[in-house]
């Protein structure tokens, strides 16, 4: 406290000549001086040792608020919050489709015949006016857990009648997190687009999404992340949890490999090659597809090559032994404004060979051809196979041998009200080049025309 009083009477002592050649009068006024600057420097050293014994920070506290903090921790590990993280969203629909004469909405409806329902899967209702829920939980070690449910809409609802699970699967490490075991019921993994609303920017998907694509696996495999590789693959089940059928043996192998080629690109290819239990009979599958994006600023791009080939079953009823298509699809949107963007996708498969048919087409039967034969109806609803013609009493198959290429195109925007809220619109066109849409009225159309309005409110 007196460091600076006992200072200035160590200069005065050191300093005799200064001393002498004053007065004592002018002596003391500068010492008397000295004593009030040394006063005020004394209390300003108070205050700020009072200020230090207030601070939170001091030892005392510190130790205090770790604590707590410990106390925290340890009750979150013990009711298992550690490591927990619960998504959702849902986004209610409204769709109005021109050929089938509906204005509807649509929300947490089947599109599958559940129950006996008598809905049926189309472009118009595939997974948008859904619900899901999200558990993901990491373990310490790194394992993750990953369960989704979705009613009436998920994954496996479509083949394991009133299946709410869409997503069931665990990823363990192997010696590093860069190289893990993947088990469980995993949704497929194909293309640009997903299934989660939250994670597409238009409404509907694309034709090679819906139609060129399987619903999930059921296996187990590895994933290995090494540098800007990411690969995964899997070896399983194809849309089904249990093969149980005698003599039908339907493994697949399941793979995607993913490159990063900056912080703004990258690629990806995938593939199935897997047996599929048809009802009545076994068949093999193959769908090999490539995509890729690219994002810059307000614009974004993003594309798809797809090539598929079926084995022709009694349900499928392909003309040929093996049928055969391609085609792909591409999507480009702009940030108008920083909460509204504008996007167009256009999408085309050529599906001409033996009467058409993809896989995620239903052909029909009861049809007849000009010459009065049987042949299959088209897939009136999604647009694919043969062509109809009138033949002045009735519509007959112009060409059972001779499939129709489809098309879509979308328009749409997208804006984010607020965080976690957005509200897409879409028009969408399809065509062929062939009659193969059919009306409410039974008539027959090259064309369709579909608009939606979607509500995704996500957390």
């Amino acid at each position: 406290m007196h460091v600076y009083r006992n200072a200035v009477i160590a200069l005065a002592a050191a300093c005799p000549a200064i001393a002498q050649a004053q007065s004592t009068q002018e002596l003391k006024a500068e010492l008397d001086a000295l004593k009030a600057h040394v006063h005020k420097l004394e209390a300003m050293i108070e205050k700020s040792e009072q200020a230090k014994s207030n601070d939170p920070d001091t030892p005392a506290e510190v130790a205090r608020l770790r604590v707590k903090s410990d106390a925290a921790d340890d009750a979150m590990e013990t009711s298992g919050l550690k490591g927990l993280k619960i998504s959702g969203y849902i986004d209610p629909t409204y769709i109005g489709n021109r050929n089938a004469s509906t204005s509807s909405f649509v929300f947490l409806n089947n599109n599958s015949s559940v129950n006996g329902s008598g809905e049926s899967f189309g472009y118009d209702n595939t997974y948008f006016g859904s619900a899901m829920l999200t558990v993901d939980k990491e373990l310490d070690g790194g394992t993750r857990l990953k369960i989704s449910l979705m009613p009436s809409k998920s994954t496996a609802a479509g083949y394991n009648f009133g299946n709410l699970v869409h997503e069931a699967s665990v990823s363990i490490p192997l010696g590093d997190l860069s190289t893990r075991l993947l088990v469980g019921q995993i949704p497929d993994w194909s293309g640009y687009e997903a299934i989660a609303s939250t994670q597409n920017k238009l409404i509907t998907h694309n034709l090679l999404f819906d139609f060129s694509a399987a619903n999930f696996y059921t296996g187990a495999g590895l994933q290995f992340v090494r540098g800007k590789f990411d690969s995964k693959i899997m070896a399983g089940n194809m849309n089904s949890a249990r093969i149980d059928h005698a003599r039908e043996k339907t493994p697949g192998l399941f793979y995607r490999v993913d490159y990063a080629r900056s912080e703004f690109s990258g690629l990806g290819l995938s593939g199935i090659h897997s047996g599929f239990d048809d009802d009545s009979a076994f068949g093999r599958l193959d769908l090999l597809e490539v995509d890729g994006f690219h994002t810059r600023g307000d614009f974004n791009f993003q594309g798809q090559l797809s090539y598929g080939r079926q084995q022709a079953t009694a349900t499928n009823r392909y003309n040929v032994a093996r049928q055969r298509w391609y085609g792909l699809s591409s999507l480009m949107s702009y940030k108008v404004m920083p909460r509204l963007e504008a996007i167009a996708r256009l999408d085309y498969i050529h599906n001409s060979r033996g009467g058409g048919g993809v896989f995620g087409a239903t052909l029909g039967s009861g049809c007849k051809d000009l010459g009065g034969q049987e042949a299959n109806c088209p897939d009136g609803r999604n647009g694919f196979g043969a062509g109809m013609t009138w033949s002045g009493d009735d519509w007959v198959v112009f060409d059972p041998t001779r499939g129709a290429n489809r098309a879509a195109l979308s328009l749409g925007t997208q804006y984010l009200l607020m965080p976690g809220v957005s509200v897409k619109g879409e028009y969408r066109y399809d065509r062929a080049n062939s009659r193969v849409f059919k009306t409410s009225s039974d008539q027959y159309r090259r064309d369709n025309h579909v608009i939606g309005v979607s509500t995704v409110v996500s957390f």
